[in-house]
């Protein structure tokens, strides 16, 4: 993407404050051209001083000059501050679309992006684009008036003297389009490296009893050193580049005003030029030099802005693998009715998880997956909320295709309770009303009641309002478990999906968390995989699974009398863990 297609797309945020945009770039190109007049009032300063002695002329010209120096502030001050405030604006709308983006794409994303890499263009690259996007806007507009006004000025005043400041023109063209192209590229690579750096930090710290237990402190520091100084060198061969052109183009100018003084003196001496206006020369030639290296600044910060600005648009444009139909109608409230439909699904091409499956299940059922690890139990389950969609046949619910509805209207009736219990650093109360916002606090404890989990709530001295750390640190298993399950009961789903949710827990706990997996799938529809014998005895149908197919099906007792893969799981297992 080119320079001039970034920058118009960044633009593009701020197309909702299209006037206070207008009236801030209107302020503050009224201050510049205010700036503009001031050597011509120092060239008439001078002139009344040193060739008509003229105090009272002398005393006009210093109150005009206040007066403009005064009108510059104030219309400076307005034009900046409004600026201040689109840029805010447009960062806190930017991070606003990034992040609704971010909920609209599915798993299949997530699994092949690290947090920290998420993390960094939410927060590093927006931030890098803010300055492009309004203050270095005013900057380019003011230099631009500055330049532009400067050189006609300085035209009408000498023609000859003007012609000196055109001999840097080829010079400043080639190292801005020279040195552009390449901090632009070692911009992305910046955003890039950081972004590597602020994933290990988030998977370092994220795991940290991990790193702990393994004493891998040392390793964590020494690999996000590592990508530290990567990060680093980046920099600094952007920053070198970056001030090479800057020291060059300043360099030229110094050498610019040399000569001026030099041959404007000689145009003094000649009589064609007064004190006055060579000072107002110089002046405006001054005003080119510091609009020049400003532009060559902004190019920079522009390239900058690029780099990060691409990194941003290629998440804003990926396009969403689950969508909604454009004919999607919301879900009926559901009975509890699931049919897999000659079912495929691969994750890519090649890759097949699940092979032509089909499966009937009818409103209560209790089912139970069992098999080998791998089997595509868990899969198949994510295929009821479309958390991604068959390759192949269809699944329905209540006869609907779920990719008739839309997916909002579908999961607000599927409820799900994974191994890998995922708790906010919130209160207990918090989290289990992420379940249904709308409940009330009598709600939310009947809820815990049924969930085994208003014992060990009210244990703490601040109770439902106690505090329980990232991820629910401060919890057990059984505890984090018992939450998540009150957490479902509260949302009162018709379908539900169990996967795994007491393989990780003691006998003791698990025969709470039972108790109240067992109260939560009382009328409703539930899929159950679990490893352990205990959690399935009670289903009404074992469906077993293995390499992707479903190769029997029956209750306990029936599977046991065919002798197929779930009795042979049976007689491997121990400690009542099926394999």
């Amino acid at each position: 993407m080119t320079l001039s297609a970034v920058l118009k797309r960044i633009y593009g945020f701020t197309r909702p404050y299209r006037m206070k945009l207008i009236l801030a770039l209107g302020s503050a190109m009224f201050a510049s051209l205010l700036w503009l007049t001031v050597p011509l009032g120092l060239r008439e300063l001078l002139d009344a001083v040193f060739e008509s002695g003229n105090r009272e002329l002398l005393n006009t010209i210093a109150l005009v000059l206040l007066g403009i120096f005064l009108l510059q502030a104030i219309f400076g001050f307005a034009g900046s501050y409004i600026l201040e405030w689109i840029g805010e604006r447009m960062v806190t709308d930017l991070r606003k679309s990034l992040y609704s983006q971010l909920h609209r794409l599915g798993l299949t994303f997530f699994s092949n992006q690290r947090l920290g890499e998420i993390t960094s263009r939410l927060t590093n690259d927006v931030g890098s684009v803010r300055n492009a996007a309004t203050n270095s806007l005013s900057e380019a507009l003011t230099q631009t008036i500055s330049l532009i006004g400067s050189l006609s000025l300085m035209i009408a005043l000498n023609w000859r003297l003007s012609a000196v400041i055109f001999i840097t023109v080829p010079f400043v063209t080639i190292a801005t389009r020279y040195f552009g192209e390449k901090i632009k590229r070692l911009s992305r690579d910046v955003q890039d490296r950081l972004a590597d750096s602020t994933s290990i930090a988030e998977e370092s710290l994220s795991a940290i009893r991990v790193v702990k237990s393994f004493a891998r402190e040392s390793f964590e520091t020494h690999r996000y050193d590592a990508s530290t100084e990567t990060l680093f060198e980046t920099a600094r061969k952007r920053a070198l580049l970056s001030n090479i052109f800057w020291s060059s183009i300043g360099f030229s100018f110094l050498m610019l005003m040399v000569m001026i003084f030099w041959f404007g003196g000689t145009e003094v001496l000649a009589g064609r030029l007064t004190t006055g206006d060579l000072v107002a020369f110089i002046f405006y030639a001054f005003n080119i030099a510091r609009s020049v290296g400003g532009m060559s600044r902004l190019y920079t910060t522009f390239n900058t802005a690029a780099g990060a600005s691409e990194r941003i648009f290629e998440l804003l444009d990926t396009t969403p693998e689950i969508q909604d139909a454009p004919n999607a109608i919301p879900m009926p409230s559901i009975r509890g009715q699931v049919t897999f439909a000659d079912v495929s699904f691969a994750y890519e091409p090649g890759r097949t998880i699940i092979h032509p499956t089909s499966l009937r299940v009818e409103p209560g059922e209790i089912i139970a997956l069992v098999g080998p690890s791998g089997a595509g139990k868990t899969t198949l389950l994510n295929l009821i909320p479309r958390f991604y969609d068959v390759t192949s046949g269809a699944v329905r619910i209540d006869g609907i295709d779920v990719r008739e509805v839309t997916q909002q209207s579908l999961r607000a009736q599927i409820g799900l309770v994974p191994q890998d219990i995922h708790l906010f650093g919130s209160s207990i109360k918090e989290n289990i009303r992420y379940g249904r916002l709308d409940a009330s606090d009598d709600e939310i404890m009947e809820a815990a009641k049924s969930a085994n989990a208003h014992e060990f709530i009210m244990n703490y001295p601040d109770g439902y309002n106690a505090q329980i750390g990232e991820k629910g640190v401060k919890l057990s298993g059984g505890q984090r478990q018992r939450i998540a399950i009150a957490r479902a009961i509260l949302k009162n789903p018709a379908i539900l999906l169990l996967d795994e949710a007491t393989s990780a827990l003691d006998s003791e706990s698990e025969a709470v968390v039972q108790d109240a997996l067992d109260r939560l799938m009382q009328n409703r529809t539930s899929f159950v995989i679990a490893h352990r014998l205990s959690t399935i005895r009670n289903a009404s149908r074992i469906v077993v699974m293995d390499a992707g197919q479903i190769v029997e099906t029956g209750t306990h007792e029936q599977l046991l009398l065919a002798d197929g893969l779930y009795a042979s799981l049976h007689r491997m297992q121990q400690g009542g863990v099926l394999m």
